[in-house]
C-alpha cells in the first residue's frame, strides 16, 4: 500500500506567519491565536500563533511542520519580533538567536547580511505592509537551537555562521523533494565561482575532500557533489567554469563510464558491468571476466584485477571512458579530469589534464 506524503511548511512561512501576528498584536492590541497567509504557491494556509515574549515585546513564534519530509529543523520554533516606525521608509532584518549570518561572497544576499532569504524576504514585506501600509519597520527572527541544528546542515560549507537560514521559495516543503540539495549544492558552486574563479574540485564522498586536504593542505574550493555529478556539471556549464577536477572512489565514479551521471545506488548500479567490459578490453580471458562478474563489491573486483595484472590498465581506461561522458555532457566547454581512488585512499588512476587542473586549483587558493 502506497502511503500518501504530507506536504509541510518551509522557515521562511513560519518566520511570515509569526512576523505577521506580530504586526496584528501590536495594532489590534490583541494576539492572534492563528494567521492565515496565501502563500506564493496560491496556496492559503493557517498557523497556530505562540506568544514568545522572551524574546521582546509582540514576539510571536510558530512551530515548523515539514510534514514527511526529513528535515532537521522539523518541530523547531521559529519567532519574529517586528519594531513598528511611524515614519514612512523600509523594512529590515536582523538575525536573533540561531539564525546565520552570510559571510562569504556568491549567495543570494551581501556578506554581513542575516541568512534570510530573498522569497521569504518577500513574503514578510507584503504581509507586514498589509497591516502597516509604507511605514518602517525592523523584523527580527530567531530560531532557539539553530546554532546547533545548523551543525546538520550545508550552512558551514556555505559560509553561513552562527545558525540556522531562513528558506522557502513556494512556501510548502514537499516531502522526500531533491530541490534543496540541488539548491544547496548550486549556492556552494557559485561561491566557489565568486570567490576562486573557473577552477573546483568535485568531490563524491569525504573521502576525496579528505584525500585533497591531506595531499594539498587546501580545504577551500572543494564541493561535496554526493550523487549529483551531472546536475553540477550542468551547473558549472551555466556558469562558465573552465576547469573541474573528480575525485572520489570507484564505487561511485566507475559508474561515470556508463554514462551514469546520477550516482545512487538506488536507481543504478552499473560498476561490475563496467569493469568486467573494461577488463575483457584490456585482454581478461572469459575465465576471468566469470570470476569478476561474480564478485559483489568493487573491492573483490580491483583484487582479481591485481591478481590478474590488469588493475592499471582498466581503471586508467574506465576513468578516461567517464571523463568522455563528462566531456559530452558539458559540450565540451569544460576542461575535466580524474582522481579515482580505492577504498584505502589509493590512488588507481590519474587522468589527461588532471596534473595540470590541481595546478590551476592550489594557485586559485594561494591569491
Amino acid at each position: 500500500m502506497i502511503k500518501n506524503l504530507k506536504n509541510g511548511y518551509t522557515t521562511g512561512t513560519c518566520a511570515t506567519g509569526a512576523s505577521l501576528a506580530s504586526v496584528l498584536w501590536q495594532t489590534t492590541g490583541k494576539m492572534p491565536e492563528q494567521v492565515e497567509l496565501v502563500l506564493n504557491s496560491d496556496e492559503k494556509l493557517n498557523l497556530k500563533i505562540l506568544a514568545c515574549e522572551q524574546f521582546g515585546e509582540f514576539a510571536c513564534g510558530v512551530i515548523k511542520n515539514s510534514g514527511d519530509d526529513i528535515d532537521v529543523t522539523n518541530h523547531c520554533l521559529v519567532v519574529s519580533k517586528v519594531q513598528i516606525f511611524q515614519q514612512i521608509g523600509e523594512i529590515k532584518f536582523f538575525a536573533g538567536e540561531g539564525v546565520g549570518i552570510i559571510t562569504k561572497k556568491g549567495l543570494k544576499l551581501p556578506v554581513g547580511e542575516p541568512a534570510i532569504n530573498p522569497v521569504p524576504r518577500q513574503m514578510i514585506v507584503k504581509n507586514i505592509r498589509s497591516v502597516i501600509g509604507e511605514k518602517s519597520a525592523y523584523v527580527t527572527i530567531s530560531i532557539p537551537d539553530g546554532k546547533k541544528l545548523a551543525e546538520k546542515t550545508f550552512n558551514a560549507r556555505l559560509g553561513i555562521q552562527g545558525g540556522l537560514s531562513v528558506l522557502g521559495t513556494t512556501g510548502i516543503v514537499r516531502p522526500m523533494s531533491e530541490e534543496a540539495i540541488q539548491e544547496s549544492l548550486t549556492l556552494e558552486l557559485s561561491m566557489c565561482r565568486e570567490e576562486f574563479g573557473s577552477v573546483c574540485c568535485f568531490t563524491t564522498g569525504y573521502s576525496g575532500e579528505n584525500y585533497l586536504k591531506k595531499l594539498f593542505n587546501y580545504q577551500n574550493n572543494i564541493i561535496l557533489c554526493s550523487n549529483y555529478i551531472g546536475y553540477l556539471l550542468d551547473c558549472a556549464k551555466d556558469m562558465q567554469f573552465k576547469n573541474i577536477l573528480l575525485v572520489g572512489r570507484t564505487g561511485k565514479l566507475a559508474k561515470l563510464a556508463a554514462n551514469i551521471m546520477y550516482l545512487h545506488s538506488h536507481t543504478a548500479g552499473g560498476q561490475r558491468e563496467v569493469i568486467c567490459t573494461h577488463a575483457g578490453l584490456a585482454g581478461a580471458n572469459q575465465q576471468q571476466m566469470q570470476a569478476l562478474y561474480n564478485c559483489t563489491t568493487t573491492i573483490q573486483m580491483q583484487e582479481l584485477l591485481e591478481n590478474f595484472g590488469f588493475s592499471k590498465t582498466v581503471w586508467h581506461t574506465i576513468a578516461e571512458s567517464g571523463i568522455k561522458n563528462c566531456e559530452l555532457r558539458t559540450h565540451s566547454k569544460i576542461k575535466i579530469a580524474m582522481l579515482l581512488l580505492d577504498e584505502k585512499n589509493n590512488l588507481l588512476a590519474k587522468t589527461k589534464y588532471a596534473d595540470e587542473i590541481l595546478k590551476v586549483w592550489c594557485e586559485c587558493q594561494k591569491n
